[in-house]
């Protein structure tokens, strides 16, 4: 096999290092794909296991002579393709899907920062005199300022690096291991400077391809004689985009997944609607794709489920409800979308992929009404969830969600809680209070369709106490 002059000083650096130096030459370079990567090392080819799925046991992170190595262990080799992306600089890893029985929190920064500062596109947005905050993260390991891995879609994984300041990959090589040993994922990296990292993102951004799910578009369709409602339920992140983090390794996606199948259970036993789920598994979708989904189906209701997180303010709790508007309604909201809005560079995709460019009369005539219809499903789940969610202090909310921008279809976000609180946590890990929240949920999509569909039950009035957030555009409207 061979290696670089700087990768062979780094691995003579950690060869005392049981973790990096176990069985390095008994194993075999298998062949790789890398893009937009300067002083790249070819790979040796060889032979790869015969395995269904990989599936990775540990990985390691290390530094040593301006080199950083992050290894993965693998129970077979792959042939991995990456590529770095720029804003924010990325370091992108494609893999054949891998089997990651890792705890997402390895690679997480050295510093806690599950509470995101307010960035320049969110403050522009936010009332004049709102303070932004300032945040600084220390790098995991030279380089890498943290990495995160999942599945990406069908049968393919992805780890993204999130670089502390421009690097090149010096080697990626996947490594079949002898005699029983398992094989390695190996990837050396080193600094470069802004200039040539940029030339190399430019042509990351062409292989940075979206999941497209064409199958699950064409299947969301409604059927010809099907006259019942598209109601979408949007699990929040998945796959490689683990989301929020909560105590005892609890993640966002896991615990609005378990939601959103509660709800789109009892939607689908009333027999009253046509409900489609953005995901059934834990795969990364796309935040255009959810709403591409939406539109395919043509969705007379879409709701995404979120769950929030803190790091400094554990006593802040409750669930809110967000609707969609050009401008934020106060800080947090801001901060919350420009959380929500990173998902697909979280998945390691390039660029903001607008819903649409269309400026003209009628268009924005069917948007104000699908917001207004927005707000009124905003006020009335608040009305119906708090007979068992507690309600943030302000439980009404809105920004500028690029996953609520569908213009024909009224959306909302909800958040069941804040990870970051135990008693938020205690509630969204119980099964008895998910079955009554998904239940709440439930009769206010009831509530909504009551004066549209001939049988429904009216329930009982919505909560008009709430009023919409500024800067909305619409009139309040009242059941």
């Amino acid at each position: 096999m061979r290696r670089s002059v700087g990768a062979a000083v780094l691995l003579s650096i950690l060869a005392a290092t049981p973790s990096f130096s176990a069985g390095v030459s008994a194993r075999r370079a298998q062949p790789v794909q890398v893009a937009a990567a300067e002083s790249v090392v070819p790979a040796a080819s060889g032979p790869a296991a015969a395995l269904d799925v990989v599936i990775a046991s540990d990985v390691h992170a290390a530094q040593a002579n301006d080199m950083t190595r992050l290894v993965f262990d693998l129970s077979a080799s792959v042939a991995p393709r990456a590529f770095v992306l720029a804003d924010p600089n990325r370091l992108i890893i494609d893999l054949p899907e891998v089997n990651f029985q890792i705890d997402p929190s390895a690679g997480r920064s050295a510093v806690d920062t599950a509470k995101k500062p307010v960035g320049k596109a969110a403050a522009r947005n936010l009332p004049k005199g709102k303070p932004v905050e300032a945040a600084s993260v220390k790098p995991l390991a030279g380089v890498i300022s943290s990495f995160r891995f999942g599945r990406f879609a069908a049968g393919k994984s992805r780890v993204v690096i999130e670089l502390a300041e421009p690097a090149r990959i010096v080697r990626i090589e996947s490594e079949d291991g002898k005699d029983g040993q398992g094989a390695r994922l190996v990837l050396d990296l080193a600094r470069t400077d802004i200039a040539s990292f940029a030339l190399s993102a430019a042509e990351g951004a062409r292989l940075s391809l979206k999941p497209r799910e064409e199958e699950k578009l064409a299947a969301t369709v409604p059927a010809g004689n099907d006259v019942r409602p598209v109601v979408v339920i949007d699990p929040g992140h998945g796959g490689i985009d683990v989301g929020a983090h909560g105590a005892s390794s609890t993640l966002e996606k896991t615990i609005v997944f378990d939601f959103a199948k509660s709800l789109a259970a009892r939607l689908k036993a009333s027999d009253r609607y046509r409900v489609v789920m953005t995901r059934d598994e834990d795969i990364f979708v796309s935040l255009s794709e959810r709403v591409k989904i939406a539109r395919s189906a043509g969705a007379a209701l879409f709701v995404s489920i979120h769950a929030d997180t803190l790091s400094d303010a554990a006593s802040v709790s409750g669930a809110t409800v967000y609707t969609v508007s050009d401008k934020a309604s106060d800080a947090e909201a801001a901060r919350v979308a420009e959380n929500e809005n990173m998902a697909d560079a979280a998945g390691g995709l390039d660029g903001v992929d607008d819903v649409t460019d269309v400026s003209d009369i009628l268009f924005d005539l069917t948007r104000r009404e699908t917001r207004a219809y927005s707000h009124v499903f905003a006020r009335t789940l608040i009305g119906y969830i708090k007979e068992h969610a507690r309600l943030n202090k302000n439980p009404q909310r809105a920004a500028g969600f690029r996953v609520l921008k569908a213009p024909d279809v009224p959306s909302v976000l909800l958040e069941l809680g804040y990870l970051s609180s135990e008693r938020d946590l205690t509630q969204l890990r119980s099964l008895e209070w998910r079955e009554k929240t998904a239940a709440s949920v439930s009769r206010a999509v009831d509530e909504f369709f009551a004066g549209r569909l001939p049988g429904l039950p009216t329930g009982r009035a919505v909560a008009t106490d709430v009023p919409a957030p500024p800067d909305s555009g619409v009139a309040r409207v009242i059941h």
